[in-house]
């Protein structure tokens, strides 16, 4: 009787002692590292917005031109009117 309680305690303590905390580890390192990753949408949706603040920086450059082409001193008036 006694081999048999030793033939099942001992790997069940080598399990719960070596396989299984190191399971556990490599089970939620897994999963940090997946839920910490963009998803598709996410990476869609950061793209729109890169595309869309490129378009919107070209349309600032564009009436900051315009601007300066028809007001040349509009930029002293404007820090002026912010102090």
């Amino acid at each position: 009787m006694d081999g048999i309680v030793v033939a099942f305690f001992v790997p069940t303590v080598i399990f719960m002692v070596v396989i299984a905390p190191a399971w556990l580890w490599m089970h939620y390192r897994h999963k940090q590292r997946t839920e910490s990753a963009l998803s598709d949408t996410e990476r869609a949706d950061l793209e729109t917005l890169a595309l869309q603040a490129e378009s919107m920086l070209e349309r600032i450059d564009t009436l900051e031109a315009i601007l300066d082409a028809e007001t040349p001193d509009w930029r002293k008036q404007h820090d002026q009117a912010r102090y």
